[in-house]
């Protein structure tokens, strides 16, 4: 697939601060809590809700940019997470989901997951989709249309929990 490599995310640990995106790419935040099932033999949170929570952040953003019609066409190339505390049943999570890069048929995000009232982030990470058709062997380039959404559509409002 035609697809640039993404920089290793940046942490604390290894000295580098993450640069910021450009205020014009898309982001959103969304809460969601640590269910049941979501939980290991260890209680806490399993390792795998962490891409469930980000593929629903990345379902609010496309849907909230009005490109639903991606769905299907945008095969995973990538994950990687750096998990850095844990999350308990019951408890309210924040995913922040961003478009950090739009390649030529790639797109890149940056996510961070925090629980409640955690200054720090219980994950980080990046994923990176390819924009291709359900059963080619290859990637294509976004339309000019989708290119000028996924470039200038901005933050998006979050979608969080209500009480109650």
């Amino acid at each position: 697939m035609d697809i640039s490599t993404p920089q290793p995310a940046a942490s604390p640990a290894d000295g580098r601060a993450e640069v910021p995106a450009p205020r014009n790419l898309p982001s959103v935040v969304i809460e969601r809590r640590v269910e049941w099932i979501d939980t290991d033999a260890a209680g806490h949170y399993h390792h795998s809700t962490v891409v469930r929570w980000v593929e629903s952040a990345e379902a609010v953003l496309l849907r909230r940019l009005g490109l639903a019609h991606l769905f299907g066409s945008t095969p995973r190339v990538r994950f990687e997470a750096d998990y850095r505390a844990r999350l308990w049943f019951g408890e309210t999570v924040r995913t922040e989901l961003r478009v950090t890069k739009v390649g030529a048929s790639s797109l890149h995000y940056a996510f961070t997951v925090r629980g409640e009232g955690e200054e720090g982030a219980a994950a980080t990470g990046r994923m990176v989709i390819a924009h291709a058709a359900a059963r080619a062997t290859g990637s294509a380039p976004w339309p000019d249309d989708v290119r000028e959404v996924l470039t200038k559509a901005g933050p998006q409002e979050p979608e969080l929990l209500t009480s109650g």
